[in-house]
């Protein structure tokens, strides 16, 4: 009987979407991506490493404590990105694209922000082109993303 009850509990939490990326979503030039949130220092340490893909229109957001400079590396990160920094106002101040995978671990070279930064969008690569992508583009967060602070 404890066995069906946990089972059905994990069904349950399966099917309201708990933890699932589309509960989340930004839209940067009338263009909306569904997104994993990372918000604390571990999720922002592991970030999308180890991902083998990722899929279209999809993209994780980092939200950082602080304005500050920022810089992303790509260590153990298997797929192309273009790195999009914003800041407190999400407007974009910077932008690294089509940034390669890396597996050269503590060696991978770092890419910073030109202008402090407290948010970071990771898209796949190809996209900040696509989009025509310009600094100052406005990032518009979903109703249940919090500011940062």
């Amino acid at each position: 009987m404890r066995v069906l009850s946990l089972t059905t509990l994990f069904l349950s939490l399966l099917v309201s979407g708990c933890g699932n990326a589309q509960d989340h979503w930004v839209e940067l030039e009338g263009h909306r991506f569904q997104v994993e949130i990372a918000d604390d220092d571990m999720e922002r340490a592991r970030g999308l490493m180890f991902r083998e893909s990722m899929g279209e229109n999809r993209g994780m957001l980092f939200i950082h404590d602080d304005q500050q400079p920022l810089a992303y590396w790509m260590k153990n990160t298997k797929i192309p990105l273009d790195i999009l920094y914003f800041d407190s106002e999400r407007h974009l101040v910077s932008q690294q694209r089509d940034v390669p995978p890396c597996s050269l671990g503590n060696r991978c070279p770092p890419y910073p922000s030109r202008e402090p930064a407290i948010y970071v969008l990771e898209l796949n690569a190809g996209q900040a082109a696509k989009l025509e992508l310009k600094d100052g583009a406005a990032l518009t967060l979903g109703p249940d993303i919090p500011p940062a602070d």
